[in-house]
């Protein structure tokens, strides 16, 4: 295991972010000597300066955690149980989301794909799932893709496939994680063969198309976060809701 010290560790965010120093220090309103110093370890920052310098550089809770105790601090951000007391508003309005948007799907994830919610319009779909994928933690991403999952009810499966490897790239390339990197190679990963999926027609969104129970059904997805969080948990997770992307589609949900 490699221990970087807080000024590698804010450099390496810095490169990340492909920022210069005297970017950096522009934003952060302070001057670019010091940001050098702190980065080469020749000027201790405070706990307060990690936290500025790290909010210029959009720096996830969970990693802000890192950086303080790379410094000696200890951490700000608690990571608590969705189910913990002291979320339950968050919980709640969560839950609310989610039946609302019946007879929509709905449900929620984790910064890994991982299902921790759904609203009763997914269930259905999880019938057409293997018994294995369908233990504890639900892969989103392996759900849709595996074959032994969604994969063989979606049509346009090369263009979901498309959407997934943007998304999750983006993801990896603002805040690397070592299990997200393993399940893009697992699934992701590019083939020399691959086809490109589905030409579809799509004035505003890439609908994705699942034909089911000879219905041909077309859903576009909204993602929702929530604002300027300040447990690890709640900025770690996102409502997916889904929408008919035709009359069709919104008639099968509501009959």
């Amino acid at each position: 295991m490699i221990v970087y010290a807080v000024g590698e560790l804010l450099r390496q965010w810095r490169k990340r972010r492909g920022l210069s120093q005297l970017d950096l220090a522009i934003a952060a309103d302070v001057s670019a000597r010091h940001v050098s110093l702190v980065e080469t370890g020749k000027s201790t920052p405070s706990a307060g300066m990690i936290l500025r310098l790290a909010d210029q550089l959009h720096v996830p809770l969970r990693d802000r955690n890192q950086l303080l105790l790379a410094a000696g601090f200890a951490p700000r951000y608690p990571q608590r149980p969705l189910e913990d007391a002291a979320l339950s508003g968050a919980l709640d309005a969560v839950r609310r989301v989610l039946q609302a948007h019946e007879p929509y799907p709905a449900l929620v994830f984790d910064r890994r794909w991982n299902i921790v919610l759904t609203n009763r319009a997914v269930d259905p779909f999880f019938a057409y799932a293997a018994p294995e994928l369908l233990r504890p933690p639900v892969n989103l991403v392996r759900l849709g893709l595996d074959p032994r999952g969604l994969a063989p009810l979606v049509v346009n499966l090369g263009d979901v496939r498309a959407v997934f490897r943007s998304r999750i790239s983006r993801q990896l390339a603002a805040a690397p994680d070592a299990e997200l990197a393993a399940l893009y190679e697992e699934l992701l990963s590019p083939l020399p063969e691959e086809p490109t999926g589905q030409r579809v027609d799509a004035d505003v969104v890439l609908p994705m198309i699942l034909r089911v129970g000879g219905c041909e059904l077309r859903l576009f997805s909204t993602i929702t976060t929530f604002g300027t969080p300040m447990d690890i948990t709640i900025e770690e997770i996102a409502v997916e809701s889904y929408y008919p992307a035709d009359p069709q589609s919104a008639a099968y949900f509501t009959r």
